[in-house]
């Protein structure tokens, strides 16, 4: 029982480490790249804890080198979809009660662990399986996946210490509870730090998950998954269920116990989704909560005053960084005509 009022300190981003020629963190990184390099694994679903076997399978390929297998994907279907739904719901009777700063410790050590002990693993995975260069992997798959842990556990708090206006004579209180029933979590294929956000940010409020990784990003995020399984996280809270997107999708859709979705992803599969869930609104035992983030159009707007060689770097960068293969890829450009030429 919570006697006390906890606050959590204000965090500051993960300092990003360079990978210079000489560096540790280069000789460290090259290491753990050969090692992954050097085996083939198997990525499951992870159901209530444990590693689930199923017969529809896959390769998983280093993207710019289709040649070598990094490992085998089993992939979910309706019957793996129904357990991990009834996983979920048996978890929520514990995650759903458990004080807040409690959940916020899990996924706070789970920050630390991304910044310590797993980051050449985190970085490596990113750059085998999403064909990242260092630095790429290094600013979000490190580093923004840390800060997204460590900020939304401070936004939390936030959260739970906002309370309405009480006028003289009355003692008004709000207190916060998750949804009835589970989040659906759709992740992409670009970002592992968007992956392990979208799964532990409504879990970190006390929802239970399914989450459905990209099968283009599924290496780094199974290893963020057995990451979170080391942070302390209880068995059922967050289900890993990749597979391909109907053979995921409908069953957790057709669900009376769909209680969210929280997206990332294309226009064309968030409407679908979308229309689905209002044609069975008559099924879900509560109103669904829908979040998603589409595709958008980044820009950059050039100041007179601008370095010109820097800015010719920067754009190019953002342009053409990752194939342009990101929503914050520059796509646009406000550019004055003084500096024009």
């Amino acid at each position: 029982m919570s006697n006390a009022y906890f606050k959590i300190k204000e965090p500051k981003n993960e300092p990003y480490l360079t990978y210079a020629p000489g560096t540790p963190e280069r000789k460290l990184l090259k290491e753990k790249i050969t090692e992954l390099k050097s085996e083939v694994i198997e990525i499951t679903p992870v159901i209530n804890g444990q590693e689930i076997y199923t017969e529809n399978r896959s390769d998983v390929v280093i993207p710019h080198n289709h040649g070598h297998k990094l490992a085998t994907l089993h992939q979910c279907g309706e019957n793996e979809i129904n357990m991990a739904i009834e996983a979920a719901l048996e978890a929520q009777k514990k995650w759903a009660v458990m004080p807040w700063e409690e959940r916020a410790a899990i996924f706070l050590r789970a920050a630390d662990l991304v910044a310590g002990p797993w980051r050449y693993i985190m970085n490596a995975s990113t750059m085998l399986g999403q064909s990242k260069t260092p630095h790429q992997a290094e600013i979000e798959a490190a580093g923004e996946l840390a800060d997204f842990l460590r900020f939304n556990a401070w936004y939390l708090a936030r959260i739970m210490s906002d309370q309405p206006y009480s006028p003289e004579g009355v003692w008004n209180r709000v207190e916060y509870r998750p949804l009835e029933g589970f989040v659906f979590a759709v992740s992409p294929f670009n970002f592992t730090a968007i992956a392990g956000n979208l799964p532990t940010s409504p879990a970190m409020c006390g929802n239970v998950v399914l989450w459905k990784p990209s099968t283009d990003s599924v290496y780094s995020n199974y290893f963020f998954m057995k990451l979170l399984k080391e942070a302390g996280l209880p068995d059922g809270v967050i289900n890993f269920v990749p597979g391909r997107g109907a053979a995921v999708g409908d069953p957790v859709l057709a669900s009376p116990h769909f209680s969210g979705i929280h997206y990332t992803g294309s226009v064309p599969t968030f409407n679908r989704l979308w229309k689905t869930i209002g044609e069975n609104i008559d099924i879900y035992k509560t109103y669904p909560r829908i979040v998603g983030e589409t595709g958008g159009k980044d820009f950059i707007f050039a100041h007179n005053s601008a370095d010109i060689d820097a800015l010719v770097t920067a754009a190019l960068r953002a342009a053409f960084e990752y194939q342009g293969q990101k929503c914050s890829a520059a796509s646009r450009m406000y550019v004055p005509e003084s500096i024009w030429p």
